[in-house]
């Protein structure tokens, strides 16, 4: 049952929140909601949309870190090699930046509306950041 709201502009994604193999990732994406930021196309990845969090902090490391992450999987990557950052897949990523692949963890997922993903990517990709809301609703 999805616990987590996405908005952005007219499309309304619902997406669970991966507890179990993602704990601490979760428990800290918990403690930001709601949250208010944008999606940005990314940069060196693929098909995917990101939120650059720069030298932000994070209280927890790797765990269930993929490079691959599917279309409607959401990763956060802790820092370290790059800048700290949260990536939605709308497509084919290999989480990437300048220097280099990538880990992050796999902590939510998409389970609604996934066939409104392309149309989130060629937003950001063709008309720029995209303002984002995500909630909570559980």
């Amino acid at each position: 049952m999805a616990d987590i709201r996405i908005t952005v502009g007219d499309l309304v994604f619902l997406a669970v929140l991966e507890h179990e193999r993602a704990p601490e990732t979760c428990r800290y994406f918990l403690s930001l909601l709601p949250y208010k930021t944008q999606f940005v196309h990314v940069r060196w990845s693929g098909e995917g949309c990101w939120v650059p969090l720069g030298e932000a902090s994070v209280p927890f490391t790797f765990e269930n870190a993929t490079s691959y992450p599917a279309p409607g999987q959401m990763i956060f990557y802790p820092g370290g090699y790059s800048e700290t950052e949260i990536l939605l897949a709308y497509g084919a990523v290999c989480f990437a930046s300048k220097l280099g692949q990538l880990a992050g963890n796999h902590f939510l997922t998409i389970v609604e509306g996934l066939e409104q993903l392309p149309a989130l990517g060629k937003r950001a990709l063709w008309h720029g950041a995209q303002d984002v809301l995500i909630e909570s609703f559980a």
